[in-house]
């Protein structure tokens, strides 16, 4: 039986043309899919183009566009592709596994590290695989396909500037790999058994503050100041320097009237965060009743916090059950022992 995909296209390096100014996306998805005819093979292909952006200008903005298209075309198609830059691509990949959950259809991120119509690219495999995973029956939940390999969309980082080779999964198996244009799964893929939810909003008013040897202090005035949320991306297993533990106690302690979402990540890439184990993490966690990231990646973190602050502002939530929200596993991206919660998106 014909499958029908919808391509969306976003831009992106797999969309660009050399320009005077470098390159620049200017392809639509109907130029891109004329690169890859051997795609109509598997798949009836349809094509929406979005925007056409460098992926360094990608905002939660575009991300409600692209969730917006999908629900309006959800009943239409099996599968949907979205095409898109990769310096940002892990960000969109994390965003919509919080945004379309239980999607018993797959939606698949893609793109490249150099334009599809070079002539030694790969553009045409990786848009050519993520129609082929897109257009199969036992394809479900949003993935981004790149270089052969399936990644979980909460669990993918790029880890390389240039080489094909520029994702990899973050404390995650690859669920599958192509090869040849055959998919090998190496999870078994269940469908979803609840319906498929559409959250249609994020609120971007977060900030990633960085530790540094040294970090100063007059920073967290700042942060506490202007952002509903602040993630630490700390040391290790995770820790407040001693060199603004003052200044962290002081602005914890008066966000009395309404309270800052504070979560605790890791800068280390693999193994996630641990704050009991030291004592410069353990005390002020325990003190000030901390989140912590452990596993999550830190582009899942962030944008399942956007997620849980627009329910959060919306009134769908209360400041605890965003809290349990926070810590319950979405589309594996938490593997660490969580909490049972679900929470309606009627008013999302």
């Amino acid at each position: 039986m014909e499958r029908n995909v919808l391509l969306l296209g976003t831009g992106g390096t797999i969309a660009c043309k050399q320009t005077a100014d470098g390159l620049t996306p200017v392809l639509s998805s109907d130029d891109l899919l004329s690169y890859i005819p051997q795609a109509r093979s598997f798949a009836k292909v349809d094509t929406i183009q979005l925007c056409n952006e460098d992926s360094t200008n990608m905002t939660p903005a575009y991300w409600e566009r692209i969730v917006e298209a999908i629900s309006r075309c959800y009943d239409r198609y099996d599968g949907f592709v979205i095409c898109h830059g990769t310096d940002t691509m892990a960000y969109t990949a994390a965003a919509l596994s919080y945004m379309i959950q239980n999607s018993s259809k797959p939606i698949v991120i893609t793109g490249a590290q150099k334009p599809i119509n070079m002539d030694v690219t790969d553009a045409k495999t990786n848009l050519s695989d993520s129609i082929l995973y897109a257009a199969d029956p036992d394809s479900h939940g949003v993935h981004l396909v790149f270089d052969g390999k399936v990644i979980v969309g909460t669990r993918a980082k790029k880890v390389r500037a240039k080489s094909y080779n520029a994702f990899k999964s973050i404390n995650f198996p690859y669920p599958a790999i192509l090869q040849d244009g055959h998919i090998i799964r190496y999870l078994p893929s269940t469908p979803y058994t609840e319906p498929v939810q559409f959250y249609k909003h994020m609120d971007p008013r977060i900030c990633v503050l960085k530790m540094i040897p040294g970090v100063d202090g007059n920073l967290l005035e700042y942060a506490f100041s202007q952002y509903d949320c602040i993630v630490v991306e700390s040391f290790g297993v995770g820790g407040i320097p001693a060199s603004i533990s003052q200044a962290f106690y002081r602005q914890m302690t008066s966000q009395t009237q309404n309270p800052k979402f504070v979560v605790m990540a890791t800068q280390v890439e693999n193994e996630g965060s641990d704050m009991a184990v030291y004592q410069v993490g353990k005390k002020i966690k325990e003190d000030l009743g901390l989140w912590e990231a452990y596993d999550m990646t830190l582009e899942a973190t962030i944008t399942k916090m956007m997620w849980i602050l627009s329910l959060y502002k919306q009134g769908n939530v209360s400041y605890q059950e965003a809290k349990r929200l926070f810590y319950t596993e979405i589309h594996h991206d938490l593997l660490f022992p969580t909490y049972k919660f679900s929470v309606s998106p009627s008013k999302s």
